[in-house]
């Protein structure tokens, strides 16, 4: 009985011996990908992921610690839709009194760069040590970005705001489901410019389109031990 207490207790120093390993390595930074689909608040529609769109783009995100990230993203967001069958009357000639409805389609897609930032709800790592990290956390998100249509022709800015999940999958890989919806400054990312003939006003009446994608990402850049020490 006696060996057998030893031998699960080597047995544990050994387990045990990987992990504190696990918890004096941390990353800097993450490389991944996005993969989804996105839909688009404007003129040809009103309702969320009504018309949804493919989403594939790249991120690299920036490790502040372990409660705080800066993702930095870029990606194409296909496009199209016609205001054919749109409920509200869209006057053909909007300077003149007319019955005629306006009629037309669009399709391309939406170019997007990023940078957010995420503010986690636990504190996020793979080994839970006596920091208390957790492999998995929701988020908030908020940042800026700009954007460009070929479908309109436009070059605007957005203001992505969001929430998401993040998941530990391995000691270096990340798994994350994010959505985010991008307010954008311009009314013509659908190549239709206030068709009803109402002026729109900072973010009253333009162009908004969502992103729902899960993200796969790797972590690199290993931080220095005497860096991990100091924090501690």
């Amino acid at each position: 009985m006696k060996y057998f207490h030893l031998t699960v207790l080597l047995l544990l120093c050994l387990v045990a011996q990987p992990v504190a390993a696990q918890e004096e390595e941390h990353y800097t930074k993450e490389i991944g990908l996005a993969l989804g689909g996105n839909s688009m608040l404007n003129d040809a529609n009103q309702t969320l992921y009504a018309d949804s769109k493919f989403t594939g783009g790249a991120m690299l995100r920036f490790i502040l610690n372990p409660r705080m990230a800066i993702k930095t993203m870029v990606s194409y967001n296909m496009i199209g839709g016609s205001v054919d069958g749109v409920k509200e009357f869209y006057p053909s000639v909007l300077d003149q009194s007319t019955t005629e409805r306006l009629q037309g389609s669009f399709k391309g897609g939406i170019t997007d760069l990023s940078a957010t930032y995420e503010l986690h709800f636990l504190p996020y790592g793979y080994a839970r040590g006596y920091q208390n990290y957790r492999r998995f956390t929701p988020y908030v998100q908020f940042g800026f970005g700009l954007c460009y249509s070929d479908a309109g022709r436009a070059f605007t800015a957005n203001i992505p705001i969001g929430v998401g999940f993040k998941w530990k999958i391995g000691p270096r890989i990340n798994m994350a489901l994010d959505w985010a919806m991008h307010l954008s400054l311009s009314d013509k990312l659908d190549n239709f410019s206030a068709p009803t003939g109402i002026p729109t006003e900072m973010f009253r009446g333009k162009d908004n389109y969502c992103l729902t994608t899960l993200t796969l990402s790797y972590d690199f850049a290993k931080k220095c031990p005497a860096c991990q020490k100091a924090e501690r």
